[in-house]
């Protein structure tokens, strides 16, 4: 009876069901009204990471939102709807093309996954905004991920083209966000806590939503409201083990270098007297986005599997070890299994294709489980985009490879040009829903069915 109610929708509408409930649980609206709500003069701010406590604030009649990110647009707008007219005003950055309906805040367009000039454009906004803002107002602060791209205001002597040619180095290399982050927190008159010493010193609640691994608040966005631990001489020691020091523009050489000298000021620390008044609140994560997924595929008939630990590291290490997984799975199953991860890995360029990490990933594992029966794989960004491509990602299975061979293409060449786009384009099987105006890093979704099941190529 399981497996009936396992197969009695194609596998592809069930991965793409199981997409949908994971993204649905971190919409950004259903978690600002779950999260806030307002009682007379004071906003109650219900958070889920603090046993269930009730954090309280004075509410005036001026609030203003602010805020950047693929999702920022979605939760200016819930907050809008829970304050009403308290609302005067506010500046949100979102990504260009992204449309949201809000009616008291200004939505400001800029790019995304490199900076361009709306991203400028967008912090001046805001930072103009603020001149308005008076220590007895209250200040709403939305922050999902991308803000580190959407909102940029270069240090002093450093321009937008010395950014994002430090960006592309560090993406190009393989390091990590922390790593990105802390350069960026670095070159940058508004990440790092630097908007909260901008606010100070009218108090400051930020809500925000993950897209890192374990939630660390001072990667999110690059930190713009929360203190920064790391250092001038962090960053310079990561454009040093990258071997970056003597590609990227001199001026953020000589930038980084005063600041190791002490010649530039620091990121705000903690215990700044500049986050006196300032919250900073979890409102959704990964985990909740797979836990949706684990929920609705139990309902399905599946027997959900949820992977401990988050994928992370080299897109093409985590895949293999992925696929391992499913390998192991596969010999010891009895009824059907949607085993679930969550997590977010880097790719190495090697080659001038197109794709993405979700792209790479599902390529790798359809290469290690070639000619294996029994399971197929979607792997997608929540944010329904895959590095510089129209798709979240794509979906494979055992007859991934062969199909790719039939038309002419070789996956090893193709993944060494860092072209799965093309290959997944060719057979069909890119994963594109649109942008879905939340991020939580990316999700692996792996549907596997005991050998008394026989599924059909593609």
């Amino acid at each position: 009876m399981i497996f009936l109610m396992a197969l009695t929708q194609p596998i592809r509408t069930q991965l793409h069901a199981l997409f949908t409930a994971a993204v649905a649980a971190v919409d950004p609206r259903t978690l600002i009204a779950r999260a806030i709500s307002v009682d007379h003069d004071y906003l109650l701010v219900h958070s889920y990471e603090s046993e269930a406590r009730t954090f309280s604030f004075p509410l005036p009649d001026r609030v203003f939102i602010l805020g950047a990110g693929k999702g920022a647009g979605l939760l200016a707008q819930g907050l809008e709807a829970v304050l009403g007219a308290r609302v005067r005003g506010g500046a949100v950055v979102i990504p260009t093309g992204v449309s949201v309906d809000t009616q008291r805040v200004t939505l400001v367009h800029g790019e995304h996954p490199l900076p361009g000039p709306g991203s400028v454009s967008g912090a001046e906004h805001i930072r103009a905004l603020l001149t308005r803002v008076q220590p007895y107002d209250l200040l709403c602060f939305c922050l999902t991920g991308g803000a580190s791209s959407l909102l940029v205001s270069p240090a002093v002597g450093l321009s937008l083209a010395d950014k994002l040619a430090v960006n592309r180095l560090l993406l190009a290399c393989g390091a990590d966000i922390h790593e990105l982050n802390t350069v960026r927190k670095h070159l940058s008159q508004i990440k790092g806590g630097h908007f909260a010493r901008l606010a100070f010193p009218t108090p400051l609640v930020s809500f925000i939503l993950s897209d890192v691994i374990d939630d660390d608040l001072s990667t999110i966005g690059s930190g713009p409201t929360v203190p920064d631990a790391s250092t001038f001489q962090d960053a310079w020691s990561i454009l040093e083990r990258y071997r970056l020091l003597e590609q990227v523009p001199t001026s953020v050489r000589a930038h980084l270098a005063a600041g190791c000298g002490g010649m530039q000021p620091e990121t705000p620390k903690p215990g700044d007297a500049v986050f006196a008044q300032v919250r900073n609140f979890l409102l959704g994560s990964n985990r909740i986005a797979l836990a949706a997924a684990a929920v609705t595929a139990k309902a399905g008939g599946l027997r959900p599997v949820v992977l401990p630990r988050p994928l992370i590291g080299d897109t093409t290490d985590a895949a293999r070890q992925f696929a391992a997984e499913l390998r192991h799975q596969l010999g010891t199953i009895r009824d059907p299994v949607c085993v679930l991860a969550g997590g977010e890995t880097t790719v190495r360029l090697t080659g001038q294709g197109k794709g993405g990490r979700n792209q790479e990933f599902a390529l790798v594992v359809a290469q290690e489980l070639a000619g294996e029966d029994r399971w197929t794989l979607l792997s997608a960004g929540t944010d329904g985009i895959d590095g510089p491509t129209d798709a979240a990602g794509a979906f494979v299975d055992g007859h991934t490879v062969p199909r790719a061979q039939a038309h002419g293409l070789d996956p090893v060449r193709i993944l060494a040009e860092n072209d799965s786009y093309r290959l997944f384009t060719t057979l069909g099987d890119l994963f594109s829903p649109g942008p879905t105006g939340t991020n939580v890093m990316d999700l692996k979704i792996a549907l596997l069915f005991p050998s008394e099941v026989s599924l059909p190529a593609g």
